[in-house]
């Protein structure tokens, strides 16, 4: 894919060290990079600081192309994560009004008010964290990063130990494999029967979800990757004392946590774990597929201009 992005022009808005990586890998695949809220770039002559041309938003260029952090943005669409401290970065009507309807806004996971604010004025908005390739391929830093805080957080090991993985998506299979090498006594708990299946043909215990009351109750530790409210104060209940739950699902989680604080339930919410794990690794998965991603959005503008 040498050269893949030679010509498009790529505006990079905020993000944490992935991005920072991310711009590395795009600009050495001939894209012309501006970031805003990033540092220089040395030896990257086609990495431009926007900041440097004059005031934020009036001096952003003309681009193809508009990359918003994995990490998303807070409800009123002020992005997370910007690596010059100080810097306020917000996708609100102001800012997306400068580019032309069509052109692709990529973000990890979309909050309602970027999605309202791209229907408004017809981006093409894409989610990062939704394409497959990129989801499997970040379930590894994200598997590896809740067996850390497993292994930090348990005066147990993890060989040996009865881990109940809720979910066996992109994430779940990843985590529930990992678990099975290290020697853990896995349950996968799932609605489908598909999946339930497969982890059965990889020698893992089963439950279906709606058993999930019977199953926690010999668990050590309930890894959960599923977005939905599972763990509801009942299920919680019954879980033996000392357990520890990780809980890798997007905000706002799948753990009631008032309630387990009121237990005594150990539970930790771990979002972003590939960008606190393996910064440089999650960076350079966006490298590799992000130009596959970029040049279909601009293969279907060109082929809606044409039609």
């Amino acid at each position: 894919m040498q050269a893949a992005l030679q010509g498009i022009r790529i505006l990079v808005l905020g993000g944490d060290q992935r991005e920072i990586e991310m711009v590395r890998c795009l600009a050495d695949l001939g894209g012309q990079i501006y970031t805003v809220g990033h540092m220089s770039y040395a030896g990257c002559p086609n990495v431009v600081r926007t900041e440097s041309l004059g005031s934020f938003p009036e001096a952003l260029p003309e681009v193809d192309v508009v990359i918003a952090p994995m990490s998303n943005t807070d409800q009123a669409g002020q992005i997370s994560a910007v690596p010059e401290k100080g810097l306020v970065l917000r996708i609100d009507d102001g800012f997306l009004q400068r580019f032309p309807p069509g052109t692709p806004l990529f973000i990890g996971m979309a909050r309602p008010i970027v999605r309202e604010l791209a229907e408004r004025h017809r981006l093409l908005l894409i989610e990062t964290a939704e394409d497959d390739e990129v989801a499997i391929l970040n379930s590894i830093p994200t598997a590896e990063g809740a067996i850390q805080i497993a292994m930090e957080e348990l005066p147990i090991t993890l060989h040996g130990a009865r881990s109940v993985v809720l979910g066996f998506g992109r994430c779940g299979l990843t985590l529930a494999r990992m678990l099975h090498g290290l020697g853990s006594r896995v349950c996968v708990v799932a609605r489908n029967p598909a999946q339930l299946a497969r982890a059965l043909e990889m020698g893992l215990d089963t439950a279906l979800l709606s058993d999930l009351g019977e199953v926690v109750g010999g668990a050590d530790i309930i890894f959960n990757s599923v977005p939905a409210l599972l763990l509801t104060r009942d299920i919680l209940q019954q879980l033996p004392r000392g357990i520890l739950i990780v809980d890798m699902a997007s905000a706002p989680g799948g753990v009631d946590y008032p309630a387990a604080a009121e237990l005594g339930v150990k539970a930790i919410l771990a979002l972003g774990l590939p960008g606190k794990v393996a910064p440089i690794t999650a960076g350079r998965i966006l490298g590799r597929c992000l130009p596959r991603m970029i040049l279909k959005s601009l293969s279907r503008i060109d082929t809606s201009a044409r039609s």
